[in-house]
């Protein structure tokens, strides 16, 4: 991050795919209807006060980077209707799961952003986001393939940018090579400490965190999963 506070300029393209299987009737509908209701639009400038964008009071924001299929944004928000959460996920049957489970539970603590979670990250103002979580992202295994991760020096920087002081970053993986791969990228950021005292820390999700379907799949086939959480200093 410049001395000015500015973003770092744009570094990457976005890897990953957008699309999948045809969706149902329903769910196509509501990516017409319900998702421009509840878009983040980065072509305006963000206000000022952030809790605008939300239609119920709201005293903090979170953030959940890439949310697959909405479970956990969605438990999230349902169990902390004080918070706004804004969910960043490009790829459309995510977006169109989440959209359907916004619909069933009538959520007004929730909005999305359908695209490039850096995009988002630049759109946002300095020192708005309370928490970022940033759950089973794609590991990108090949050693080729490792710029394509999410983690990296620009993308720490950029989370320095928009976290509040005492605001947080939680990581999820169950590959161990990413788990080192982020913990070695926050650790050696002047802006993030690492939260852990004990080995349970890591080895045991934070508190109120139910799994997501990746981390059941994971489990199942004998992977471990491992939670980092980084506060702002």
């Amino acid at each position: 991050m410049s001395k000015t506070g500015a973003p770092p300029a744009p570094s990457r393209a976005f890897f990953g795919r957008r699309k999948g299987h045809k969706l149902r009737p329903h769910r196509a509908a509501l990516l017409e209807t319900l998702l421009p209701q509840l878009a983040v639009d980065i072509g305006r400038p963000a206000p000022d006060d952030m809790r605008a964008l939300f239609p119920v009071p709201v005293s903090r924001l979170a953030l959940e980077i890439g949310f697959g299929g909405g479970e956990n944004l969605v438990r999230e928000a349902l169990a902390a209707p004080d918070t706004g959460f804004i969910g960043c996920e490009p790829f459309i049957n995510g977006m169109a799961s989440a959209l359907a489970a916004i619909d069933a539970h009538g959520l007004k603590n929730i909005r999305l952003y359908h695209g490039d979670a850096i995009e988002l990250l630049d759109w946002l103002p300095a020192a708005s986001i309370g928490q970022v979580d940033l759950l089973y992202p794609d590991p990108w295994p090949k050693k080729r393939h490792h710029k394509r991760r999410f983690v990296s020096n620009d993308s720490v920087a950029r989370l320095a940018r928009v976290v509040a002081g005492n605001g947080v970053f939680r990581f999820a993986t169950d590959i161990d090579h990413y788990a080192e791969w982020t913990l070695f990228r926050l650790l050696r950021s002047q802006d993030f400490e690492w939260t852990a005292e004990r080995a349970d820390d890591w080895r045991k999700p934070w508190r109120g965190f139910a799994g997501t379907r990746y981390e059941a799949k994971a489990i199942k086939e004998d992977r471990t999963p491992c939670y980092l959480v980084f506060r702002r200093v």
